[in-house]
């Protein structure tokens, strides 16, 4: 009797480990280094940018929110919508299928420094309303075609759109982005609710 089983069907390239380990390592080699200037929750002088203003009987600083401009270092931040649930990103085989839920950050990022500052997704914080820290999910962001914002060079004046995915659990609650222009860099928050 003969065994006559198939072969194993062969990994596309963007799935072999030698290829992904280097690339994520490279990510976080290059997503270390960067601006790291001061942070401010000053909006911009646009005036399509809703702005946090205090007012006489408010809190001496407002909190940043959904369409608030918000800086840090070399890059102003504008978040255009928070959507958790998703449960999958991306189609077929080139897809990433979430532990818990994502949460898909669409934003806006501008370069206001005087020379090319890439942005990174890695660099991205989400926290829930339990205090919980939670990283950028970089695999989602790469099965995202519509959205390549996790590691993008931008020249000073210009800025792109795009989202950044954070697999969080089912139950949880986003409180507010920790967004950052560098993996140093102080960062500054934007309430989702």
């Amino acid at each position: 009797m003969t065994d006559k089983s198939e072969p194993k069907p062969k990994k596309p390239w963007f799935k072999k480990k030698r290829i992904i380990i280097p690339s994520v390592l490279l990510l976080i080699a290059i997503g270390a280094s960067g601006g790291g200037e001061e942070s401010t929750n000053s909006a911009s002088d646009d005036s399509s940018s809703t702005q946090v203003e205090a007012s006489e009987s408010a809190q001496p600083e407002s909190k940043a929110t959904i369409g608030t401009q918000v800086r840090d270092g070399k890059f102003a931040f504008e978040i255009s919508s928070v959507k958790c649930g998703v449960s999958k990103v991306g189609s077929g085989s080139f897809s990433a299928k979430a532990q818990g839920q994502y949460c898909v950050v669409t934003m806006g990022v501008g370069n206001i420094g005087n020379e090319p500052q890439t942005f990174f997704g890695s660099n991205q914080k989400a926290f829930d309303t339990l205090g919980r820290e939670f990283s950028n999910d970089t695999s989602a962001d790469l099965y995202d075609t519509d959205s390549q914002a996790w590691l993008t060079e931008i020249n000073p004046g210009n800025s792109l759109t795009g989202k950044v995915y954070f697999d969080v659990p089912k139950d949880a609650k986003l409180d507010y982005i920790e967004l950052h222009d560098s993996a140093f860099s102080g960062g500054v928050k934007v309430y989702v609710n």
